[in-house]
């Protein structure tokens, strides 16, 4: 299986990893800020994006799909950028490939289970589906029955395409992902791993509490924090250019180390 990327600018390499329901291009803005220094590899995870479908969210199973496309693009060590879902496969990848990570950069999210909490935007998908729309616009029309944040109906709308047959459809796997929602909210599993990591979370978020906080060192002793003020989950696109800066800065101190000791 082949996952679909986007590759841009000259240097070391960088993965970027996007989060639930979306697909590479979310992180745009910090690709483009890295690409000056960094060959960067915008990623679809499976089953988002472009990405093939499989029959497996396991957090294991997505980490082994991304660490087989890097063994085909990418050589020597590397970076890893990743958001919400896509922090917990860069975590998972880097505790059993810890060698080849230069360094590792986590956005709003901590290596424990979480509880639920998208039983809304699940049942907005399906309404979606099943009303086979033939317009974005009747499709934004039920997304606003049912989803109330107009941030959440934009960030979904990313994933709509129009299908051959003239019907809008959803690009990730929306029943996949809701039938195995619970792989996706498990916690990361395995031992400490000596990688120079970076947690970047929103002070208004609450993804990353003092419990996820203490579980992240556990897993990555060389972990710093950076806190955003006055910002959410998310963070890449509510305060951009202080994201960017501040990944930028930690990437860059790495590549000027040479990485870290296997």
């Amino acid at each position: 299986m082949s996952l679909h990327a986007t590759v841009r600018g000259d240097g070391p390499a960088v993965i970027l990893i996007h989060g639930l329901f979306g697909a590479g291009g979310n992180l745009g803005a910090l690709g483009r800020h890295l690409s000056s220094h960094f060959t960067v590899h915008q990623v679809d995870l499976p089953n988002h994006g472009r990405s093939p479908w499989t029959e497996s969210l396991r957090m294991e199973d997505l980490a082994n799909s991304l660490m087989a496309y890097i063994d085909e693009s990418v050589d020597g060590p590397f970076g890893l950028v990743g958001h919400s879902l896509g922090g917990k496969v860069a975590m998972q990848l880097a505790l059993h490939h810890a060698a080849r990570v230069r360094a590792l950069v986590v956005a709003d999210i901590a290596p424990v289970s979480y509880a639920p909490s998208h039983d809304a935007v699940f049942s907005a998908l399906n309404a979606v589906h099943q009303a086979q729309v033939t317009s974005r616009e009747e499709a934004m029309e039920i997304l606003q029955r049912l989803l109330q944040e107009e941030s959440v109906r934009q960030f979904l709308l990313l994933s709509l395409a129009r299908s051959d047959d003239g019907v809008y459809r959803w690009r990730f796997n929306h029943r996949l992902l809701e039938a195995q929602y619970d792989e996706v909210r498990a916690a990361v599993q395995g031992e400490a791993v000596n990688v120079p990591a970076l947690l970047v979370y929103g002070e208004a978020s609450g993804y990353v509490d003092e419990r996820g906080r203490a579980a992240a060192l556990a897993l990555f002793p060389r972990l710093r924090f950076a806190g955003i003020p006055g910002t959410g989950h998310w963070l890449h696109a509510e305060k951009p250019d202080t994201f960017n800066r501040i990944v930028g800065e930690f990437l860059l101190e790495q590549q000027r180390i040479n990485g870290p000791t296997p």
